[in-house]
């Protein structure tokens, strides 16, 4: 890691913990119980990869941003950690996730402390309803840091950041709404199109505000030409389709200790993604409908999980998705080494789209 960036990462914490710090005394004059929504956050928001706060950084120095005057940038980062920890807690009620990186949940830490203090009524109920207000205030927080980039760059950048930060929260809805709804309806619409709606979804679910917009964002507060800006989405939008990939590939086959999640838990959350596009693509009717018939069963056993990756290796489904994750990331390293940016940031998001793809967790 490059000084620079490990400097960025410093800072991006400490605007993270300062901000929170100040929020939570906030939420103590309403009450002694309220910062416990802080507290969440604050446990989602320390550590991690920060990738989308990097790709933000180096958007902005491939752009020539300067590296003296970090405050824009460092707030940029921080409401981009901010709305993908808002996503989090959302995305964990919706999927009946109970695991995010080797510990409970939002939603599950709330269900925890409703047992443990001995409160009446549901438990469940009462973690989910404190998750989403959670993710809520988040997403809260997420906008009035992002509101300050405003007062620190020129009007002409700070527009036209804006409206990449307002496109990125949009999508993300609606690509959160296509995979709910490809759950439901899936089965009936048949695994003709299987694929190409899982591609479209993970395209506005993950990849633009997991890669794309976070490096356009850096680009565009740094006052980048449209020219270059295009050359970004160019390199960040495949990277991130196949970031996604590889994240499907691991929520079946990947190691627990390494994603921080039980194995098989895709399969039962129903997640009807490219790999299980594949699948109920080319396996054969009885397998495809073996796949189909156990996805989304929450208590799915393992001996089903263990033949469900059997069938995925037999059918090709895996070498298919490892074709497709190869082929996004030759375009996005094609369209990087045409970005007329500085070699310092250059190999920085090559390090940064390697680390994504070829990770194991």
């Amino acid at each position: 890691m490059s000084r620079l960036q490990a400097e960025f990462i410093e800072l991006l914490a400490e605007e993270l913990q300062g901000f929170l710090a100040a929020k939570r005394i906030e939420l103590l004059k309403i009450s002694t119980d309220a910062p416990a929504l802080i507290d969440t956050i604050a446990g989602l928001v320390t550590g991690g990869k920060r990738m989308r706060a990097l790709l933000c950084y180096w958007g902005w120095r491939g752009a020539g941003g300067p590296t003296d005057s970090t405050a824009p940038i460092s707030n940029a980062g921080a409401a981009l950690e901010l709305f993908q920890a808002a996503a989090l807690i959302h995305d964990d009620i919706i999927d009946r996730s109970d695991i995010r990186r080797g510990a409970p949940s939002v939603h599950r830490q709330f269900s925890q402390l409703h047992q443990r203090q001995r409160w009446s009524l549901d438990p469940e109920r009462f973690g989910h309803a404190a998750a989403i207000l959670a993710g809520d205030l988040c997403l809260s927080f997420s906008e009035e840091v992002f509101a300050e980039v405003a007062a620190t760059v020129a009007a002409p950048a700070a527009a036209r950041a804006r409206t990449v930060f307002n496109t990125m929260r949009a999508e993300v809805m609606a690509g959160q709404y296509l995979d709910i709804l490809e759950e439901v309806a899936g089965p009936s619409r048949g695994a003709a199109g299987a694929v190409e709606r899982a591609q479209s979804i993970i395209r506005f679910k993950s990849a633009k505000y997991s890669t794309e917009h976070p490096l356009v964002l850096g680009g565009a507060l740094a006052g980048g030409s449209a020219e270059l800006l295009r050359g970004y989405s160019d390199f960040a939008l495949p990277l991130g389709e196949a970031f996604q990939l590889r994240d499907d590939m691991l929520g079946v086959f990947g190691d627990p200790q390494s994603t921080g999640k039980p194995a098989g838990d895709d399969l039962r959350e129903g997640k009807r993604t490219v790999l299980i596009g594949y699948t109920l693509q080319l396996a054969s009717k009885t397998e495809a409908e073996f796949v189909d018939q156990r996805l989304g069963i929450p208590d799915l056993p393992e001996p089903d999980i263990a033949r469900i990756r059997e069938i995925m290796q037999e059918c090709g489904a895996v070498t298919s998705t490892e074709a497709l994750i190869e082929s996004y990331q030759q375009t996005a390293m094609t369209a990087l080494q045409a970005l007329p940016i500085d070699q310092t940031s250059s190999r920085a998001l090559g390090s940064i789209a390697q680390a994504a793809v070829q990770r194991t967790s």
